[in-house]
């Protein structure tokens, strides 16, 4: 049985992260919006006393509806806060235990640091199997040689003292998808340059950054997993399944970053049509009401329905279930649920919802990205499909 009931710690977290969201991330949110590429230091401070509110990031049920409250507040900063990241993510799904514990010990400790995940490459984006980037042994070193773009918080996991980002590289190109592995490049470490830090249509107080290796050499023991390529072995899980599996553990948790958008979004249409007298009348049949109380009813069981698969799939996730299926349809229903609450508050609210007095603007663009990252909407439409249909990757393209 699928239980989503909380602890009362668990709910004291989740009130807490809606208390911080409020008075710290909303206050600033458009100063860091329109100030792209200014560190949030003072903020970033701050949060680093939510370690003993059940800390910023996380896999379970509770970490999920955290990460949706912190999105209520900014989606920017909530990725801007230290945190493991999508490269601790991809450490505990690839790792051994002593891997996991010598890599992901570092975020419990007092300093503020980040992880990060590089995997895009210029000539490829949802194909990751075709990656470029290079992983060579000589004696106890690897040695990384490529290029990875839209790497997000790739800066301060790089700049910034004690980070890491998990790598994926080939280090046997004639293997295909199996020989593709992960790898710890730790902050500092030489060979490694930020060549470019994007500007971007939403969550702009992340920083998202192309990096660039050039014989940077990392230790033997910083591959994750098994550094053996088994170019025939099809039940491999060591390259690409391992990729694939991180994004099992993820997506969900961006479906939660879509849902606190969304909701900040109904919140404020909700609050101004109670402001000017307009009420909307449930219980009524669909003919007696209005346009504008569908339009809200619609996008209320929008964010109802998307969030309910959220809750599923991570849940799957924090009882070790195999949720491939759920956290694509999590992430596919999340992404559009979100573009379309955000544009239609902004619909909704007319000039004031297209003004930059209000913020509804900005959670319209920071909206659409969840339909674009951790595996486009179409990339994981795909995945649903094949998943209820029991099709090939060749079968169903």
């Amino acid at each position: 049985m699928i239980d989503f009931e909380l602890s009362p710690e668990e709910k004291t977290t989740i009130e807490a992260a809606h208390k911080f969201a409020e008075e710290f991330m909303r206050p600033i949110s458009r100063y860091y919006d329109e100030h792209e590429h200014e560190e949030p230091e003072e903020f970033i401070q701050k949060s680093m006393g939510l370690r003993s509110q059940g800390g910023v990031f996380g896999l379970g049920v509770a970490a999920a509806l955290r990460v949706e409250e912190y999105c209520w507040g900014d989606a920017g900063l909530m990725l801007a806060m230290p945190g493991p990241g999508l490269g601790g993510a991809a450490v505990f799904a690839s790792g051994t235990r002593e891997q996991i514990e010598r890599f992901l010990k570092r975020y419990g400790e007092d300093k503020p640091c980040w992880g990060a995940m590089a995997m895009t490459e210029p000539h490829c984006g949802s194909d990751t199997a075709a990656i470029n980037t290079t992983a060579v042994r000589e004696d106890n070193e690897w040695v990384i040689n490529g290029e990875k773009i839209f790497v997000t918080a790739g800066k301060r996991a790089m700049e910034k003292s004690n980070g890491l980002t998990v790598v994926w590289a080939t280090v046997d190109k004639t293997a295909g998808r199996a020989g593709m592995k992960p790898f710890v490049v730790e902050a500092g470490t030489p060979g490694v340059k930020v060549e470019k830090q994007e500007k971007k249509l939403g969550i702009r107080a992340s920083d998202t950054v192309t990096l660039v290796f050039d014989n940077c050499r990392i230790p033997f023991d910083n591959i994750l997993g098994s550094p053996e390529v088994r170019k025939v072995d099809k039940t491999d899980t060591s390259g690409f399944k391992k990729a694939m599996a991180t994004f099992d553990a993820t997506r969900p948790i961006i479906a939660a970053m879509a849902i606190g958008v969304a909701r900040a979004a109904l919140d404020f249409v909700k609050e101004t049509l109670e402001k000017e007298g307009v009420k909307i009348r449930y219980g009524l049949p669909r003919q007696k009401l209005t346009a504008l109380e569908r339009d809200v009813m619609e996008m209320e069981s929008q964010y109802k329905a998307a969030k309910m698969l959220m809750l599923r799939a991570v849940w799957m996730m924090s009882q070790f279930q195999p949720n491939n299926l759920e956290s694509s349809m999590a992430k596919v229903k999340a992404g559009l649920a979100a573009t379309r609450i955000t544009q239609k508050a902004v619909e909704i609210l007319g000039p004031l919802g297209y003004s930059r007095k209000y913020l509804v603007e900005k959670w319209m663009r920071d909206a659409k990205i969840n339909d674009i990252f951790e595996g486009t909407g179409q990339i994981n439409m795909l995945v649903v499909a094949r998943r209820i249909l029991d099709f090939t990757r060749e079968q169903l393209k």
